[in-house]
């Protein structure tokens, strides 16, 4: 149990339990640990693992605590696509949060929840503690998803899925086809209580004492303004890009999950390739690719000649074309399950990403200056697109038709061949590079330090 030292806070962070969303709010755990906090993380047994590593480092010390708690069942009828069910099941553990905070000797002086967890507003309200919301998908995205479920805009032809849906009130007034808005958004009924319930419990982060963003300022300087300008306030804190510690850098499998192939014969083949030469492939641990479409992606890797890292789901496998791993042998690496992307995307030879622009890849791929080759799917991944080529300029849209169509292979070939071409997308890569300064600047003592330094003072005045 932690002790009552005058000045140090205790803070509760309660994850959304999946490895993207887990991953971040560990990644920021460890930075408020460097800076002497207290930390109880909230955890389901099947993702214990994930806090071991940030748990070794600190255990001298003793200031970081899991709270295991089973995920409930969900008791509902209603066929709720995902993240809804997760969402329901974890409101069942508002009560035992509760009873393990009335009776801990030093409580914590806060919340900080995901994104996801809206739901925690009105427990630390009934705790009479202050709740920050972590956003882990970027200042944009949350505008945008967030004017979705405030003002419930329409497209300009409701039978039209191509049709623009405008955002008039955010930076740069965006806009971007129906069927490229988040599903969740698109199936909503404000008539269903389920899908109520929902849009009560996300617009709730915008009534959060205070929110911490995996973004920096030289990135997101204008939407970041635009958070504070509508939650009324500015306790808003970009501390981004939250990356791997050290530790997990040199330890890789301990951050996410298990890979099919050992991460030292991984490394050693890649050291074997040109700077700039390998096309990394990977869509998140997640999304998914059509049948069709892994065909098309595996005839464009075959017939454009450049060397790859691959990691494909355990369903794509059925869909790769047979002889492709003997036409490819040699030039080809395939990973079937996790892969340990950081230390990926770092490596001297990796020159260009096929990425389906999850915010967690975006800025990891901002922080390794590889060149991003966007093949969103869905949720955020179409506002992160719309950023990163549109407004940045500094990534190539590889292939903008989600899953609903089968891109040209000829035409992806023909991308990734010059993905890795010195003289391709030179304005882009330079663009890039620049990105990957201000950001290296921002953690190191500019921006973003600046801001944890001063978001760790604030939770420090909430001690008694």
């Amino acid at each position: 149990m932690f002790g009552t030292r005058t000045g140090c806070a205790h803070v509760l962070l309660c994850p959304f339990p999946t490895s993207g969303h887990i991953i971040p709010m560990l990644d920021m755990a460890s930075l408020l640990l460097s800076r002497g906090l207290k930390l109880t993380v909230l955890v389901t047994p099947t993702l214990l693992h994930l806090l071991d590593p940030v748990i070794s480092r600190h255990a001298s010390s003793g200031s970081v605590q899991p709270l295991v708690l089973p995920l409930p069942s969900v008791h509902r009828t209603s066929n709720l696509p995902w993240p809804l069910e997760d969402m329901y099941a974890l409101c069942d553990l508002a009560g035992p949060i509760t009873d393990w905070f009335r009776s801990h000797p030093s409580p914590p002086v806060a919340i900080i929840s995901d994104f996801f967890l809206g739901w925690t507003h009105r427990l630390a309200t009934d705790l009479g503690v202050p709740r920050l919301v972590l956003e882990s998908s970027g200042a944009f995205g949350e505008l945008i998803f967030t004017s979705m479920l405030r003002d419930l805009p329409k497209a300009d032809d409701p039978h039209d899925d191509e049709s623009f849906v405008h955002f008039p009130k955010l930076p740069n007034s965006p806009k971007c086809p129906w069927w490229q808005l988040p599903h969740l958004y698109r199936l909503l009924n404000v008539e269903d209580p389920d899908w109520e319930f929902f849009r009560n419990s996300w617009l709730c982060n915008s009534q959060s004492w205070g929110a911490i963003v995996n973004s920096f300022d030289e990135l997101e300087g204008p939407s970041l303004n635009q958070m504070k300008k509508e939650m009324g306030h500015d306790r808003v804190w970009a501390v981004g890009p939250l990356l791997p510690s050290d530790g997990d850098r040199t330890a890789p499998s301990k951050r996410g999950g298990t890979s099919s192939v050992p991460v030292h014969e991984l490394i050693s083949w890649l050291d074997c390739k040109p700077d700039g030469s390998v096309v990394y492939v990977c869509f998140g641990s997640t999304w998914t690719l059509t049948d069709e479409q892994v065909g098309s992606l595996a005839g464009a890797l075959d017939s454009s000649g450049v060397d790859f890292v691959w990691v494909v789901k355990k369903d794509d496998v059925v869909s790769i074309p047979d002889g492709f791993d003997e036409r490819t042998k040699g030039r080809g690496f395939m990973i079937n399950g996790w892969a340990p992307q950081v230390q990926i995307l770092s490596h001297r030879a990796v020159g260009a990403f096929v990425t389906h622009c999850g915010w967690n890849s975006f800025l990891e791929g901002i922080a390794a200056s590889v060149l991003m080759l966007s093949w969103p799917l869905g949720a955020d991944q179409f506002t992160n697109t719309m950023m990163l080529v549109d407004q940045l300029g500094a990534g190539v849209k590889f292939c903008n038709l989600g899953n609903r169509a089968v891109p040209d292979s000829a035409e992806l070939a023909r991308l990734l061949a010059e993905s890795v071409n010195e003289k391709g997308w030179a304005e882009e890569r330079a663009r890039v590079r620049k990105l990957r300064k201000s950001a290296v600047e921002a953690v190191k003592g500019g921006s973003s330090a600046k801001n944890l330094n001063a978001l760790v003072k604030k939770l420090n005045e909430l001690v008694a």
